[in-house]
């Protein structure tokens, strides 16, 4: 049965990724089964992706809302904008998580020829790493090749920078984004060593994987936050549910600025999409 996916191409409807897709959220394989099952007697020539992803959001938010609340990431993640300074301190976030020192500097930096702004700078076993997070506020569109190289006249820039100490020596340069690259990027990328992280690229260790692993969810995937809420959130710095499941309402209600029964409720909604 063919089906119409996001940049509006008939495709065959593919079982096994519908399959994937739900069990990220933490659903047994019973579940996965079932749920799938009913979605595939549901569906119907010329049906959109969109539409079948509602279907199995409904499915999950009666099986148990923090589900839902995982599989809904990519829409999420696209609360952050417009701007993607949010983004920068999730991918910040996440790479603390996985045992990376992040930070997102606040003032540029200088290469051998002109001033850069960096986006994350992380650092593990001696090794510090130049990052351009790439957000995009429609996840069809590309990471393309002019981003790409783009960002790699910049790292050498910094790197001939710092060869006559203007800069911080960099080993290594990165792209994180929450959207696709297309294949002329990725070509470019690896032919010059970058590591390109993209929603579903590498295959073994996309940026989707980076957040399941060690169940990075945003705080954005709770539904019903409101925009002053994310808002007053990043300010804090706090954009995973993971950093916030442990601390005391009353303390964060006082640095948000929100009543603490609000507060409660956001840390009780953490906690279930965290432990699920």
């Amino acid at each position: 049965m063919e089906v119409i996916n996001s940049r509006g191409q008939r495709v065959r409807y593919d079982e096994k990724k519908i399959k994937k897709s739900i069990q990220r959220t933490g659903a047994s394989n019973k579940e996965v089964e079932e749920i799938e099952e009913r979605i595939s007697r549901e569906i119907y020539p010329g049906i959109t992706t969109r539409q079948i992803y509602e279907m199995v959001d409904e499915e999950l938010k009666e099986l148990r809302a923090c589900l839902s609340c995982r599989y809904s990431l990519r829409p999420a993640i696209l609360k952050f904008g417009p701007a993607g300074y949010k983004f920068e301190k999730y991918v910040r976030s996440i790479l603390e998580a996985h045992r990376y020192e992040a930070h997102v500097p606040t003032e540029e930096l200088e290469g051998a020829c002109v001033m850069h702004e960096v986006d994350v700078i992380a650092e593990k076993d001696g090794r510090r790493i130049f990052i351009e997070a790439k957000f995009r506020n429609d996840y069809k569109d590309n990471v393309n090749l002019k981003d790409t190289m783009a960002t790699w006249s910049r790292f050498i820039d910094l790197v001939d920078g710092s060869a006559v100490g203007k800069a911080p020596h960099f080993d290594e340069a990165w792209i994180i984004t929450n959207a696709r690259f297309s294949d002329r990027a990725r070509k470019f990328g690896g032919c010059k060593g970058m590591r390109m992280i993209g929603w579903n690229y590498p295959e073994e260790r996309s940026f989707s994987d980076l957040v399941d692993i060690e169940s990075l969810y945003p705080v954005t995937v709770i539904e019903g936050l409101a925009q002053s809420e994310i808002e007053a959130l990043s300010k804090e710095g706090w954009m995973l549910c993971k950093e916030l499941i442990d601390r005391d309402p009353e303390e964060v209600s006082a640095r948000l600025g929100l009543p603490e029964e609000r507060v409660a409720e956001i840390i009780k909604s953490c906690e279930e999409v965290v432990g699920g």
